[in-house]
Parts: structure tokens; C-alpha cells; sequence
């Protein structure tokens, strides 16, 4: 009979251990606030989702040297969906399974639309900090999606505002034939229309292609003032601009959104100097500046817009859940679609974020500003606004 007794306490005792484990890990979990994050490591969207994600991974680090969020500590839980929509689908099931309080995509619009049928069901607060596509926020409708990239239309309305006050007046598209690509050309040229700016002519370097030789000859022959690049993929760019050096061509390029990918800097050295492009960020806005030097004492390295796209992502995200007081989803939906008036470090000096009227599209339209490369390097703002 004592026999069983010991083993009855035995178990007890066991039990006892178990129960307490768990109890711990259960306040453990508790103690910290996920945040998770969807980026692309391998696939299409890999140059600017990379940078993104590091702004994001070192806004979490700083939310936690200043004491977190709410009294708990952030954790940053990251994914790769390979730039997949599939894939993007299944990691945003595993971070909501993981007990994510908001989710921040980085990485292609395709990714992110089928990524938000996950939000949707699930009610799991959801931002897309760089996607620029303008219907990203009503192919889906879905009430805990944001978008606060640079909507398309800005920066074409922004680059025409610059082609107009150079009193441009014939111009070429470049573009390749990806997708975005080719929808990016369509509204540089219904804009350039609309502003009585002729398109001289339109040439396309496939994906996949070797040169873009033959194209910048046909560009030479038309002479127009300027060449609009709406061209996306990175190596069909690298050719272009390859090109266009090896022509001794003095067309100026007006470049869309996409060389403002730091990758550029690296991949296209000696052949930028001079080309402006569409951009989110002024380099002398006291935000990035302090950002900017932060980011270095932090990483080691120099930060880029790509990574302040992260740091404003998870920042805003923060703002939602600290006025929110609380990680209730409803609650975190409701502030941050109430955000009105928040300075980021993107945009131009004075633009602010924010939802107004029940959009969800939350880029200051007057934000985006136009860059030159001077050398390799991205330079200073020569144009701002839509004026």
C-alpha cells in the first residue's frame, strides 16, 4: 500500500512539474508582442524586400531598447514566401497560427493579394509598407489591409510634374515585359497624353534578353527629350542603361520608382550618373537624417530608403497597437485605421501618413519626390509634389 502511495505522489509530483511548465511558458508568451513579418529572400521581389525587412528587423530593436511595447517586449517573427502567392498564402496561416498581432508584407503585389485572403479570414491586422500598385487595397476587400507605399499614379503624376517644368515635349517609353511593367507603361503614357506630351515611341527589352542595344538605337533615331523608363526587372534595366552609356546618348532619363533599389548603386556603377528617378525619401528631412545615423551606429552599415520602408512599417503598426492599448484585433483595426498625420521617414519634408475617408491607401499624395544620381550614388531632390 505505501508502494502505491509513493508512486501516487510520484505522479503528483510530475504532474505538478508539468503543469507548471506550461503555466511558464504560457506567461512567457505572454510577456512579448509578435509582429510578423512576410519577405521574399530567393525569389522576384528579393532587392527590395531584403532591405525592408533589416528596417524592419532594427525597428524592433529599437521599440525594445525603449522598453517595448505596452510594457512587453517585441518579437519579430519573419517568413519567406519566395515571392510565391501560394507560398505567401501558407507562411501568413503559420505567423497567424503563431500568434502574430500584425502582419507586414514586403515582398511582390501578387504575394500580397493572396496573403490578404489569409488577413481577411483571420482579422489579423495586415500592412504592405512599399507596394505601389493602386488598386492593392480594392482587388480584395478586406478591412484589415493597408497600404502605405507610394500609390503608382503619385509618382507618374510627381516624374510629369518634372517632365513639365523641363518643358519636355516628345518623349519614349522604355519597358520590358513583365506584368507591372507593362501596366506601368500604360498609365506613364494615358498620363503623358493627358498632359500634351507626345510618346514618340514605345520599345520593350523581353525578359530574358541578352542586349538592349537594338531598342536604344530605334530610341536614338526617334530623338525625343526625354526617356520615360518603365522598365521593372532588374537585369532588363541593367541593359538598358548599359546601352544607353555604350550609345553616348545625352536623352535624359526620367526613371520610374524602381531605381530607387539601393541594388543599383552596386550592380550599375558608371552607368547612372545624371538619371533621375521617382522617390520616397529626402535625404535631408531631419527624420532620415537621425534616422540615418541611428541606423549606422545600430548596423554598421548605411541605411536606404528600402530599410526605411520596414522601420515606418513596424513603427506604424507599433503607433496602431499602443493607441489601440491593447493587442485585440478589432481594437488595432480601428486605430490604425483612425492614424492621421504620421511623419515617417519617408516621403518629402512635411508629408505625413494617414487614412482619411475610409481608404486604406495612406502615402501623403504630395510625398514623393524626384532624385538624381550623382555618380553611383543616389543624390539629392531636384523636384517634390505633383506641381
Amino acid at each position: 500500500m505505501r508502494q502505491v502511495t509513493f508512486n501516487h505522489v510520484k505522479i503528483s509530483k510530475a504532474l505538478l512539474a508539468v503543469c507548471l511548465g506550461l503555466a511558464s511558458a504560457l506567461a512567457s508568451g505572454q510577456d512579448t508582442i509578435k509582429l510578423g513579418v512576410i519577405t521574399d529572400r530567393i525569389g522576384p521581389a528579393k532587392p527590395w524586400s531584403e532591405p525592408i525587412t533589416l528596417g524592419a528587423s532594427y525597428a524592433v530593436r529599437e521599440l525594445n531598447a525603449k522598453g517595448g511595447l505596452l510594457g512587453k517586449k517585441v518579437e519579430l517573427l519573419i517568413e519567406d514566401d519566395q515571392g510565391k502567392p501560394d507560398v505567401s498564402a501558407a507562411v501568413a496561416r503559420k505567423l497567424d497560427d503563431a500568434g502574430v498581432s500584425f502582419i507586414i508584407s514586403t515582398t511582390n503585389t501578387p504575394a500580397a493579394l493572396q496573403s490578404q485572403t489569409v488577413t481577411l479570414e483571420s482579422k489579423t491586422p495586415h500592412l504592405a509598407p512599399s507596394l505601389t500598385v493602386d488598386t492593392l487595397t480594392t482587388q480584395i476587400q478586406n478591412p484589415n489591409f493597408w497600404q502605405t507605399g507610394p500609390l503608382a499614379s503619385t509618382q507618374i503624376a510627381t516624374l510629369l510634374a518634372y517632365a513639365r517644368n523641363k518643358n519636355y515635349k516628345r518623349v519614349t517609353i522604355l519597358t520590358d515585359n513583365s506584368a507591372i511593367s507593362r501596366a506601368t507603361a500604360v498609365a506613364f503614357k494615358t498620363e503623358l497624353e493627358k498632359n500634351n506630351i507626345q510618346v514618340a515611341s514605345e520599345e520593350m527589352v523581353p525578359a530574358g534578353a541578352t542586349s538592349a542595344e537594338a531598342q536604344m538605337q530605334k530610341v536614338r533615331q526617334v530623338n525625343p527629350d526625354a526617356i520615360f523608363l518603365a522598365s521593372i526587372l532588374t537585369s532588363e534595366n541593367l541593359l538598358i542603361l548599359r546601352a544607353y552609356r555604350q550609345s553616348g546618348m545625352k536623352t535624359p532619363i526620367l526613371a520610374n520608382y524602381n531605381l530607387a533599389v539601393p541594388i543599383y548603386m552596386t550592380i550599375a556603377k558608371g552607368l547612372l550618373n545624371g538619371i533621375v528617378f521617382v522617390d520616397a525619401w529626402d535625404p535631408a528631412k531631419p527624420n532620415v537624417q537621425k534616422f540615418l545615423a541611428d541606423y549606422k551606429k545600430d548596423t554598421g552599415t548605411e541605411g536606404q530608403s528600402q530599410q526605411g520602408y520596414g522601420y515606418d512599417g513596424v513603427m506604424m503598426a507599433a503607433d496602431a497597437i499602443r493607441r489601440a492599448g491593447s493587442t485585440d484585433k478589432q481594437k488595432v483595426r480601428v486605430a490604425m485605421q483612425a492614424t492621421r498625420g504620421y511623419q515617417g521617414v519617408l516621403g518629402s519634408d512635411k508629408a505625413v501618413y494617414g487614412f482619411a475617408d475610409g481608404r486604406r491607401t495612406g502615402f501623403d499624395p504630395e510625398g514623393i519626390v524626384v532624385r538624381v544620381y550623382e555618380g553611383d550614388q543616389q543624390g539629392k531632390v531636384v523636384h517634390a509634389g505633383t506641381k
